[in-house]
């Protein structure tokens, strides 16, 4: 068990005042970065230690300097970095390197990340313990001849997907082949200044589906919960608009396969942290898996108002070695978790 003593988040915001409270009720201190541009924004005065980064770079070019922001946390004593989410919090890279660093990475180890983060990957992870995922192509498309061939393989209308994404970014409805390579070219552009990476993958579109997420809570000792699902099919620009659990679609005998094959996903890869499992769910009441988020969402809160779990004191309190059934986080087995409202 190791105690940390400073955490640094490497973000801005709502999620870095979210990990700053966390931190002070568990009597961490905490220390924030921030571009020129945020240098008078709210975020970076909630912090014990604010430090500038990224100085004659765009905004988001900061945020995303992995060496500088290692090097700035091994200069400042820090134990630990929380990434939030978006910038560099799907970014296996960013996980070794902290690990390398001998800093520790709040959320999965690289090697997880690696499996689950990339959303080809991860099709391959759930069709391996026998989960359902769109047909697709689980290869990533790396020229305008391989986007062309695939998607008639997939047949129209068809998705674009950057592999590393989150929030909508990267991802296009294509319908008709006309469309195809302007939207590739420009999901590849979005994909590479949101993420730093730039490939992207192909699946069969599914008209006015179901959009369920499950979130899930794993430590270093192999206890993996599900804290069941959210609704979030409510979206614009495939951008999540409202959220909410129960999910009122979808009946309870479908509620615990979605769970448990969200479980099985992430025992498959001895899934530490939280992350969150995503599926579709057509009108037949058939689920496919879709994609893993290996961090903290911004819909979080809503799981943690019906279970009363603080899942980033969680994420906190596992990367220093807790197990779930510690008296810190005090969840003994699935059974403990009972959703209220």
């Amino acid at each position: 068990m190791k105690k940390f003593s400073r955490v640094l988040v490497a973000n801005r915001g709502e999620i870095a005042v979210r990990i700053f409270r966390a931190c002070k009720e568990l009597g961490i201190r905490s220390v924030a970065i921030y571009s020129e541009e945020d240098k008078k924004a709210l975020f970076r005065t909630k912090a014990d230690y604010s430090y500038q980064i990224g100085r004659g770079k765009k905004p988001v070019d900061a945020y995303l300097g992995i060496d500088e922001i290692i090097k700035l946390a091994k200069a400042k004593g820090v134990d630990a970095i929380h990434p939030g989410y978006g910038f560099l919090s799907e970014n296996s890279e960013f996980a070794r390197k902290c690990e390398e660093a001998g800093i520790t990475f709040i959320g999965p180890t690289h090697e997880m990340m690696d499996a689950v983060g990339d959303k080809i990957k991860s099709k391959l992870v759930a069709a391996s313990v026998g989960v359902p995922t769109i047909p697709g192509v689980e290869e990533p498309i790396h020229n305008d001849e391989d986007a062309i061939k695939y998607a008639a393989y997939c047949g129209y209308p068809v998705m674009l997907k950057a592999a590393a994404g989150g929030g909508g970014r990267g991802m296009r409805i294509v319908r008709e082949e006309k469309d195809l390579l302007p939207e590739f070219h420009s999901a590849q552009n979005e994909a590479r200044k949101a993420f730093g990476i730039d490939t992207i993958f192909i699946e069969k579109y599914l008209e006015s589906p179901k959009h369920i997420e499950v979130q899930l809570l794993g430590d270093h000792h192999g206890n993996l919960v599900h804290l069941y699902e959210r609704d979030c099919s409510i979206q614009r620009r495939h951008q999540k608009v409202v959220e909410f659990t129960p999910a009122l679609c979808i009946t309870e005998e479908q509620r615990q396969a979605i769970c448990n094959d969200a479980l099985k996903i992430a025992k498959a890869v001895n899934y530490r942290s939280a992350g969150t499992a995503e599926f579709l769910v057509d009108a037949s009441g058939q689920h496919y898996f879709i994609e893993m988020n290996p961090r903290i969402q911004v819909e979080h809160t809503v799981t943690e108002m019906v279970t009363g779990v603080d899942i980033v004191q969680a994420q906190i309190l596992i990367a220093q070695g807790y197990k779930l059934s510690d008296p810190e986080i005090n969840i003994k087995s699935q059974d403990d978790i009972i959703p209220r409202g």
